[in-house]
């Protein structure tokens, strides 16, 4: 009998190993995810600039197809030697002024009294903020009443104690009008971007402070006023940035009168692009507009945000 002895088995195969999957390129995600924003913002942001830089060259109606009849910068030569322009500039200036030296300030104080726990601070709180919600054309259209001065409220109460006032139809009255509408719009916006700002601020700053012996006003003016300072720059770029392309107020209350006493820019372009059919011409005011925009932002973040911003960059780089 003989007896079959098996050879040496053959070692098992392995598994087939699985490829490794390939990564998926990070830039094909962020292009999808990127591209729905990119083609809106070319089609409702860069595609309207350069329409408008091209039209603000050419003397065009608006009509019949694009422009043809070329004429350079006359656009530009007519509108810087207008004297409703010179106004409207002055008009920007004296409102910026009046935003920063008035309005904001106004807000700030408001902001710090309301931080302070006294009763009832959320209702005063949601009271300030809610003429902001408001839309500009119904603002517009509540004061346009308030201060009408044949039935207006605000002359009932003062006929009250024998005075009165035009108002919105005076060129001596109209701008300190408007600015006061401006005020009760948007100085709950800045109220709450302050008070947002104060509540970051660390309270044992102000104990120490308070500890130390210092006032209240102090504490204000040596540690909460520069603690603020990123909150009060951004403030004042969005109220500048607000007041250079200010049109909706102006249009409802006093559609730039009397006398263009009251107008700006943006209702200038308004009257020439669509009452007169100048396009190429309200194109050239649109161009100004957005260079005074786009230098000021420029200007104001290289030397008034410069540190915000790179803070911003280094606390972003530190979370990586």
């Amino acid at each position: 009998m003989t007896t079959l002895t098996r050879g040496p088995q053959a070692p098992a195969l392995p598994a087939r190993a699985r490829p490794p999957e390939r990564p998926r390129r990070p830039w094909v995600t962020m292009t999808l995810f990127v591209l729905p924003a990119l083609v809106l913002f070319l089609l409702l942001v860069v595609a309207p600039i350069a329409v408008a830089l091209y039209a603000s060259v050419f003397k065009w109606n608006g009509f019949g197809g694009l422009p043809t009849d070329f004429v350079g910068l006359d656009n530009f030569t007519r509108l810087f030697g207008t004297e409703v322009f010179r106004q409207d500039v002055w008009h920007l200036v004296l409102l910026i002024l009046l935003s920063l030296c008035v309005q904001l300030p106004f807000s700030l104080a408001i902001a710090m009294l309301l931080h302070q726990r006294v009763r009832g601070r959320a209702v005063y709180r949601l009271v300030f903020f809610a003429p902001y919600v408001l839309s500009e054309v119904i603002t517009g259209v509540l004061f346009s009443l308030l201060l009408s001065p044949d039935a207006g409220l605000a002359n009932q109460i003062l006929g009250v104690v024998g005075l009165d006032s035009e108002w919105l139809a005076d060129t001596g009255t109209v701008m300190p009008s408007l600015f006061l509408v401006m005020t009760w719009k948007y100085f709950g916006f800045h109220m709450m971007i302050y008070l947002a700002g104060r509540q970051n601020i660390p309270d044992e700053l102000i104990e120490a402070a308070q500890i130390d012996g210092a006032t209240p006003w102090k504490v204000f003016r040596h540690v909460t006023l520069p603690l603020l300072g990123p909150t009060i720059r951004i403030s004042v770029f969005l109220s500048v940035i607000y007041t250079i392309q200010l049109f909706d107020l102006v249009w409802i209350l006093t559609e730039g009168g009397p006398s263009h006493a009251s107008e700006t820019m943006a209702v200038t372009m308004m009257e020439f692009g669509f009452g007169r059919n100048q396009v190429g011409y309200a194109s050239a005011i649109s161009v100004v507009m957005f260079g005074l925009s786009l230098v000021f932002a420029l200007f104001y973040q290289r030397f008034v945000m410069r540190r915000d911003l790179e803070g911003a960059t280094t606390s972003m780089g530190d979370h990586r």
